[in-house]
This record gives C-alpha cells, structure tokens and sequence, in this order.
C-alpha cells in the first residue's frame, strides 16, 4: 500500500508551486518533503516558496485584481465556485486519499465530515457572491446617500496543518465570492490538497491569478505574506504565538487581519446530565481528529458527584479507540501529523505526571512506526496545572472536578482562550444561564462540536479576533464606501 501510496501523489503537479495559472518550481529551485505521518515515509518533494515566489504570486493576484475577476459580474463568480465545487465531487476520492496520505486523518472522517464541509462552503458562498448589497440611508433631504461594499483586494490565507482542504476552503470561497484575489499559503506539512484545489479552480475557469498556492515554511513565505506591502488582508488559523508575529507584520501598511488561534475549551458535565451521552460526545471532543482540533474538548469539567463515574466512563472509552492506518476505514484514530506534534504531546503527557495528576488510560507511543500516540485521560487534575492550562493538541483529556455552577465557571472561564465550550445539563435554565456567562465564541448544549458555515466562528484573546463563516465573512473580505449624491433642493 505504502508503494502505490508514493506512486499515486508523486506528479509534477504535487512538485509545484501555482502561480498565475501556471505550476511553476520555486525561484530558488528549493524543494521541501512531505511525509506520511502513518509510516514516517517521504511522499513528495514538494517546490520551497520564499519571498521572491510569494512577490510574484502577489503581482499576479493584484493583476488579476485589478482585471477580470474584479470587472466579472457577481453571479458569474458564484457560477464559477458552484463550478469549483462539481469538480471537487467528481475528484473526491482523489482528495480524500491525498489529505489522509498527508495529515494522518482517517479516509472515513474526511469522507463524512471535511469534504461535505468542502462543498457545502463553496455552494454557499457561491450563492452570497451576489448578495452582498449596501444600504441606502436618508442622510439629508438634499442627497442620496448610500453605502456600497467593494472588495478589499488581494488576501494572503495562511492554513494550518489540522484541517488543510476544510479551513483553507473556509477562506478561499468568501474572498473569491466578494471578488477579491488570493495568495494561499498551506502548512509546509500538508501541502497536497491545496495544490490540488488550485489545479481545479483553474480548470473550473477561475482567470489565472485569481488563486495563487505558494507552499513554504511560515518564517519565509508566511512572513513574506505578512510584510508584502501589497497584500490587504491576511486571514490565519494558527498558534496564538505566530498570531501575534502576524499582528506586528500587518502594521506595515495597516493591512486587515483575521485570527483564529488556539483553545483551552471546557466540556462541562453538571450531575443532572446523561452521562451516556456527555461521556460519548467528551471522547469524540478530544480524541477526534486526534486531538489536534482547536475547539477540542481538552478539559472535561465534571461535578464532584459524578466525577469518579466520568473518569471511569471516559478511560473506557479511551481503551476502545481503534489506532490504525488512516487509510482503514475501520480506523477510529490516525497518527498526529508529524514526528514534532507526537514529542511535544508526549512531553506533556510527562509533565502531566510530574504535575501529580493520575494517568487513567493510555500515556503511551502507540507502535514504533509512524506518529501515533495512545488516547490519554488525567484525572485528579487540578485548575492551575500546565496540562489544564496549556494547549496540547493531542488526544489528552484532562478531567477536573468541580463544586457548583461558580466554581465550574471559574474554572472554565480562567485560561487565556475562549473559542468553545460545552454544557450538559437537563435544565434549561441553567443551560441559558451559564451560557451567557461563558466567555466563548461557541457554546455547545447537550452536545459537542459540531460547525455550520452558516454561524460565526472564531473568538477572543488568545483565540484570536474576527469571525469566519456565516455573513460575518463577508466583512473580512470587503470594505464599506460611502457615496453622496447632490440632489439639490
């Protein structure tokens, strides 16, 4: 499998950078590999983009700003990303083994969960394209005045390595519908799929320039995005850390940003929940994705009266995930995505440990091939300790008992994050209650997880600012005018 795996992505497409409709090799003739964090394996060499590709990119996304792409008419854009999106179906299975070959996600939770995702975003910001209307306002009896919102211009989109085709896709198809340009950077770990998307638009009929993809590491060509003086927006789902780097490159020439940074989120289970269901939906919140999900479900708050009971339902479940090649359908849990994510999980499985909390289950390297490690719970954690604390992005549950509602509130709003939350309760009253005081940008109710592209997404302090998905996108990626018009008396 590992063999026909290599031969299967290994073309002069997954080689290339695509830069003004064309796949062309770095400037420096730098190349990069990607690997398959199931095996440790090299599947491609894959072209280095620095800031002498990035500039070029960004010339051609301005040029094809400034012509036809701006100059089409708004449903002509949507008709090209419903376009997009019958040609991501019809090459599905393609991109489905492509995004499991290079992150180490299971086909199964591709296949039902990112590539739905996918498409669903692309029909829906294809039918905004031409919805996005200003407002006439009664300003004076001797004008008409009215407002119109026009694209900002050309978006460099910085993508993480989690969710490479589902949040990369969350930031193409609002920028492309309000008609800018984009300049796409994928993680240097997980390049393939964007390459891909980019060789579809083009065939969809996307003019060449409208959607450039420059993999590179984030200190080279995602600083170039950064400081390029003629880049208008950045939009990046990322750390908190290279957050804050971003911020301080934007002020170059004040160029809007979009964050959406990392999560500590609490699951709360008060004592009048069914647990069945709370249990479940906590195992399926941390260990989904394998954790590596920045509104994962990574400290499970549990009433004192049911605690024991849901650390000993939770460490069950841990023990029945299946670890297994992500390209085994019957694989519940794949690798984390490199040999550096399972260090740094491991590492703070050890500082788990010498903080005093009480490993339940797992704590281990799954194998001795690939980036696997087991599903993890810490009861006994206390509120203040690193792993309660600190954003592990691995399948690491940390379990934390608490008194009542304002104990459990303290507990969950006291981290620097608020992206997500969730509440399990039978009590409706409580549920509004609580709920408004979450400091978060989503709150779960008897349940955990789901997203819509319909809803905002996105949060506060070290989680980031601004909101992707729903109308609120529509303002990353465009700009207010207003206009006056001199009737007379």
């Amino acid at each position: 499998m590992e063999e026909e795996s290599v031969v299967y992505v290994f073309s002069d497409w997954t080689q290339k950078l695509l830069i003004d409709g064309r796949r062309v090799d770095a400037l420096s003739g730098r190349t990069f590999d990607t690997v398959d964090p199931s095996t440790g394996n090299i599947i491609a060499k894959i072209a280095e983009a620095d800031a002498s590709d990035v500039d070029k990119a960004v010339r051609s996304a301005r040029k094809a700003f400034e012509g036809d792409w701006r100059r089409m008419r708004a449903n002509e854009r949507g008709l090209l990303l419903l376009k997009l999106a019958e040609l991501i179906r019809r090459d599905e299975d393609e991109l489905v083994s492509l995004e499991s070959l290079d992150s180490g996600k299971p086909v199964s939770a591709i296949r039902r969960q990112d590539l739905p995702a996918v498409i669903d975003t692309l029909v829906y910001y294809a039918g905004m394209a031409d919805k996005i209307n200003g407002q006439v306002i009664p300003a004076r009896q001797d004008a008409l005045t009215y407002t119109v919102r026009e694209p900002l211009g050309v978006v460099g989109a910085i993508v993480p390595w989690n969710f490479p085709l589902m949040i990369g896709m969350w930031k193409i198809a609002p920028a492309l519908a309000c008609g800018c340009t984009v300049v796409l950077k994928p993680a240097e770990i997980t390049p393939l799929t964007a390459l891909k998307i980019g060789e579809l638009a083009l065939e969809a009929g996307l003019p060449a320039g409208t959607l450039n993809v420059v993999p590179g590491f984030g200190r080279i060509a995602g600083q170039a995005i950064v400081d390029h003086p003629d880049i208008d927006k950045v939009t990046f789902t990322g750390s908190p850390t290279v957050g804050r780097q971003i911020l301080q490159g934007a002020a170059g020439n004040l160029k809007r940003v979009t964050l959406e940074l990392g999560g500590k989120s609490a699951n709360i289970i008060f004592p009048d929940a069914d647990l069945d269901a709370a249990v479940k939906a906590a195992a399926a919140g941390i260990f989904f994705n394998t954790g590596q999900v920045c509104s994962a479900g990574s400290r499970i708050l549990a009433h004192e009266s049911v605690y024991d009971e849901v650390v000993e339902r939770l460490a069950a479940r841990a023990s029945t995930v299946r670890i297994g090649d992500p390209r085994d359908s019957s694989a519940g849990m794949g690798p984390l995505v490199s040999e550096v994510q399972m260090n740094r999980v491991l590492d703070y499985i050890d500082i788990g440990r010498k903080e005093g909390a009480r490993l339940v289950a797992g704590g281990n390297r799954h194998g001795e091939r690939g980036f696997y490690v087991e599903p993890t719970v810490f009861a006994g954690v206390e509120h203040e300790m690193r792993i309660s604390q600190e954003e592990i992005f691995g399948p690491v549950a940390t379990v934390i008992s608490f008194k009542d509602e304002d104990d459990a509130l303290r507990i969950a709003n006291g981290t620097v994050y608020s992206l997500a939350a969730g509440v399990w309760t039978a009590d409706i009253g409580r549920a509004h209650r609580f709920t408004r005081r979450l400091k978060a940008g989503t709150v779960w109710v008897n349940t955990y997880g789901p997203t819509d592209i319909r809803l905002p997404w996105g949060g506060t302090r070290d989680s980031g600012f601004g909101r992707e998905h729903g109308e609120e996108a529509i303002e990353n990626f465009t700009e207010p005018k207003a206009v006056w018009i001199n009737t007379g008396r």
